[in-house]
């Protein structure tokens, strides 16, 4: 049974997802030639994206400057208390200001502007009021209109925050589209993420690593076991005295030897190898050699170029480096 206490709580939790989700939605009727003609502009621009903001609304200002980074639209943040005093220096005359504002009337607000219009920079108003004096002095007005704050005293930026930053998402996404910007595109941005990894990780980056297990073909039982165990990759490579591939011999390989046979004290590594082992060669992709280990259902590939045996990619390494 709850309490009076834990019902409010989660009342009052559900009323504010409620709020902010009714004011993210009733942005869709803002969508309109003003939000088509900022996108057209920043397409069409040779500058950056340069946004700025106040409080809270420079906080939103600074995470729509990393998603714009990330897809495509060079973006940078100025403080507009800073910009007045030095930082107006990071504009180039190209470059597009956006300032966020609720009120689009704050005193940061007025002194930034004028200085923003001498400088002859294209402005971008994201502002809740569409009648403020930010608003009536940009070229481009996104409105970002809440009714209230979900801040039961009206107050603290919440609602209105939580709309900027999806309107800024919305633009950083139609740039995106309409650049037809590519999931090799974002990579490029991303080249310490996993996606980054699938785009640019080789199969040379990683078998290096590992140790090379190998045996001649007439290598008995015993030495063929050794030589497993020991460099722990769960196989060994069979190659001649050229090192070309012959065959491989892995952990089940010799489940299967044990199972069909008492005694094999005779065997040679060529008795029971895999002749047509699965090859993967050192200039292809990371992710490539996982989705033939996937389709395999095998946990190990032998790296090899020109017949010549150049180590084994495992499983485990490409775990380790994040691509599953």
């Amino acid at each position: 049974m709850k309490t009076k206490l834990e019902k409010k709580i989660q009342s009052v939790a559900k009323k504010v997802l409620q709020d902010e989700a009714e004011a993210i939605l009733s942005l869709k009727s803002y969508i309109n030639e003003q939000f088509e003609l900022c996108v057209e502009a920043l397409l069409a621009s040779e500058g950056r994206l340069v946004i700025t903001g106040i409080g809270k609304s420079a906080i939103i200002g600074q995470k729509i400057v990393a998603t714009m980074n990330s897809t495509g639209t060079p973006a940078l943040f100025m403080h507009a208390a800073d910009a007045i005093h030095g930082d107006l220096g990071m504009i180039q005359k190209d470059d597009i200001v956006m300032c966020i504002s609720k009120s689009g009337d704050t005193p940061e607000i007025k002194v930034l502007v004028p200085l923003l219009k001498m400088r002859g920079n294209q402005m971008i108003a994201m502002v809740s009021n569409a009648q403020s004096y930010l608003a009536t002095h940009a070229n481009f007005v996104l409105n970002a209109h809440v009714e209230r704050e979900a801040c039961p005293l009206n107050l603290a930026p919440t609602t209105s925050t939580t709309a900027a930053l999806a309107l800024g998402d919305a633009l950083a996404i139609c740039l995106l589209e309409m650049r037809g910007f590519t999931s090799k595109d974002f990579a490029k941005y991303h080249p310490g993420g996993s996606l980054g990894k699938k785009m640019y990780l080789k199969v040379s980056d990683v078998y290096p690593n590992n140790a090379l297990p190998k045996v001649a073909p007439d290598a008995d039982i015993h030495v063929v076991i050794l030589e497993m165990t020991s460099k722990l990759l769960g196989a060994t490579a069979v190659t001649n005295e050229q090192n070309e591939l012959l065959g491989i011999i892995t952990d089940g390989d010799l489940r299967r030897m044990l199972n069909k046979q008492h005694d094999f004290s005779g065997l040679k590594a060529r008795d029971i190898m895999t002749t047509k082992p699965k090859t993967i060669a050192p200039d292809d992709y990371a992710v490539e050699a996982l989705s033939l280990m996937q389709e395999k259902n095998i946990t190990q590939l032998v790296v090899v170029e020109a017949g010549q045996l150049l180590g084994f990619i495992h499983l485990h390494d490409l775990l380790k480096e994040g691509l599953l």
